[in-house]
């Protein structure tokens, strides 16, 4: 039997490791503290968070991450973003050459403003780098952790890499499609937040299908936009790492990032929101890092622009929906240095002689 390490105690990483142990893998669930190991062993996993899910007995849970990795085939990093760096140190030292490395996260380093498999090359031998792949798509744990179909991809810059994990990963309800445009998966995932804090924001103001609609499909050039200044493939934000995952998180109530813009729009504020959830909403995060990438870049972000001040400097929700609805337009393709719009002209054909 196969064994696969997941760490990290998160909605997505309990849900992998369930999923994973039924399709009759070794499944080992790393805690950062006994304590929290010892509830999960005698408690399960929290019932307001996972009805009717409970541990299979081939998963194992436990506080000492050299147990978890013990002949682990694979290790996947179902972690918040900003604690990515910590745990992928602790785990270094029981990689091996052919440890298959895939992170779950979708944030990107605040400090750094690197994504999560730059960070994890840092922390990792040479040696296990080609090794390093990232899971992504509209996969919202709950709907998982009923046996829901989902789609996600998986992307390893080495094709062959990316197939290991994919065939390690897919189970009859979790299909996996492969890519090898890493920089594009992983920002797809994360720059999506960014659109459904928005997307919530219109929603708890009250407007309709046609303002998000606008907001969604704007948002998602956007970050295109930011993509390809970056490296990644434009073609990559329309699969399931970009349009998919925002599709899923900027309509479903299942989402956090979707449920902070919800509230701030409704008037709370954001202090009081982030203090009352169990889990982290990246998208916060992830809006403050976009929104110096893209100063540093001399790129035009206007979406970004106005969530970061409404998140960061208390700019009404209202006012700045408002503003980008009724800013001044132009072709739907530009934007300061933006190279969207030389994807869509014709090349001028020479004439007959």
């Amino acid at each position: 039997m196969q064994k696969i390490a997941i760490i990290g105690t998160t909605s997505w990483g309990i849900t992998l490791g369930v999923m994973l142990a039924n399709r009759s893998l070794e499944v080992g669930l790393w805690a950062r503290t006994e304590r929290e190991a010892a509830r999960l062993r005698k408690k399960g996993p929290a019932p307001k968070r996972f009805a009717g899910v409970t541990f299979p007995e081939n998963l194992t849970i436990t506080s000492h991450i050299d147990e978890a990795l013990k002949g682990a085939r694979a290790v996947v990093l179902a972690v918040p973003s900003a604690t990515m760096r910590q745990n992928i140190t602790q785990a270094a030292g029981h990689l091996t050459k052919t440890t298959l490395v895939i992170s779950a996260a979708k944030g990107l380093e605040v400090s750094s403003k690197k994504r999560m498999s730059q960070v994890i090359a840092e922390e990792i031998k040479p040696s296990c780098r080609p090794n390093i792949c990232v899971l992504s798509g509209p996969n919202l744990a709950r709907e998982i952790q009923h046996h829901l179909p989902a789609a996600a991809v998986v992307a390893a810059e080495d094709q062959d890499i990316a197939r290991k994990a994919q065939r390690l990963l897919a189970t009859p309800d979790f299909c996996i499609f492969t890519n090898t445009d890493v920089i594009g998966v992983e920002l797809g995932g994360a720059l999506k937040n960014i659109i459904a804090l928005g997307a919530g924001m219109t929603d708890g103001l009250g407007y309709g299908d046609n303002t998000k609609a606008a907001f969604i499909t704007r948002g998602l050039t956007e970050i295109t936009a930011l993509g390809m200044a970056l490296g990644a493939n434009p073609l990559t934000f329309s699969g399931l790492a970009g349009l998919g995952d925002v599709i899923a998180t900027c309509t479903s109530p299942l989402s956090r990032n979707h449920y902070v813009g919800v509230e701030l729009g409704k008037g709370r504020p954001l202090a009081e929101i982030t203090t009352s959830m169990t889990e982290v909403a990246e998208g916060i995060n992830t809006t403050l890092v976009a929104r110096n990438l893209a100063q540093e870049l001399g790129l035009e972000m206007p979406i970004t622009e106005k969530i970061y001040q409404v998140l960061y400097e208390g700019a009404d929700p209202r006012q700045a929906a408002m503003e980008l609805m009724g800013g001044n337009t132009k072709h739907e393709l530009s934007g300061r240095r933006w190279r969207l719009s030389s994807l869509f002209q014709r090349s001028k054909r020479p004439s007959a002689a």
